[in-house]
């Protein structure tokens, strides 16, 4: 092939999903197109919008590329994004997040200088209805080996995010049957494969507290509970893994089938006993 008409593919590909966002849209792009590292491609995936989210879209014709699709959920948009994804490394960023100046340009030095790592975070900052606020000690980031300290909750940020691309090949991506915690199982399947390292400087803030946000919504431990099967049932976890994870099913089948029966939803608590039961 002729080197001078080979295409040049982008070191990044930065997802961004989005679903009726409009009023938050913009400032997320606008902190991507900020950023001092520019090989990248930027992919909004409109997961079926009905608010003004295509108009604004359309104020960055040439700047993006943009996906529509009908309304299918947060994990088949960013799966859609990353097929589209033609960048050596992935970073995801949620529509209602923003990127702080210099996030792409230290992840990528940080990949330049760790050639064999394949994903890492940064810290983060809080904000909750335009208040910033600390995370608790239990949501304290951590670097390397964190899958078992992942086990009650996750521990990842997709906004955070800067991955290999071959590391969806090695895992798979976005668990589509999940409606919530897509996240929290996506990183306990990376997180048991390979280290997942911080760079302990906040480079992203999260904006909480607004309609529609999942990570705010109730009972998200049966989602929890159903990822913790799944990686179980894997057959790929360590002996070690293997032990932490059944403990923290039991747990957390036991929690959560105390709070069906207190609401009276007994079959829902039965089956919770019984798969608490079974390793």
């Amino acid at each position: 092939m002729n080197m001078s008409t080979a295409k040049k593919y982008p070191m990044v590909s930065v997802i961004i999903p989005t679903y009726n966002r409009a009023g938050m849209l913009e400032d997320a792009l606008t902190s991507v197109l900020a950023q001092d590292f520019t090989d990248y491609e930027l992919i909004v995936v409109d997961d079926g919008s009905t608010d003004d989210t295509q108009d604004i879209l359309n104020r960055y014709a040439g700047e993006i590329t943009c996906i529509q699709q009908h309304n299918q959920g947060v994990s088949a948009a960013r799966n859609r994004g990353m097929a589209l994804a033609s960048g050596r490394y992935t970073a995801f960023l949620d529509s209602d997040d923003l990127w702080l100046p210099g996030k792409l340009s230290c992840q990528v030095k940080f990949f330049q200088s760790n050639p064999t790592a394949l994903i890492c975070q940064t810290e983060e900052i809080w904000v909750r209805n335009g208040v910033r606020v600390n995370p608790k000690k239990r949501h304290k980031k951590l670097s390397g080996a964190i899958y078992e300290p992942s086990l009650d909750l996750c521990l990842v940020s997709p906004s955070a995010v800067m991955a290999h691309r071959d590391l969806f090949k090695m895992v798979g991506g976005f668990d589509e049957k999940l409606p919530a915690c897509e996240d929290y199982d996506l990183w306990l399947r990376v997180s048991s494969r390979c280290p997942v390292y911080l760079i302990d400087t906040p480079l992203l803030i999260k904006r909480g507290g607004h309609p529609g946000q999942l990570s705010g919504a109730a009972g998200l431990d049966k989602y929890r509970i159903a990822a913790l099967k799944k990686i179980i049932e894997s057959h790929q976890l360590t002996p070690g893994q293997y032990a932490a994870t059944v403990n923290k099913l039991r747990e957390k089948c036991s929690i959560y089938a105390a709070g069906c029966r207190k609401r009276g939803r007994d079959q829902e608590a039965r089956y919770h006993t019984d798969l608490g039961a079974m390793y």
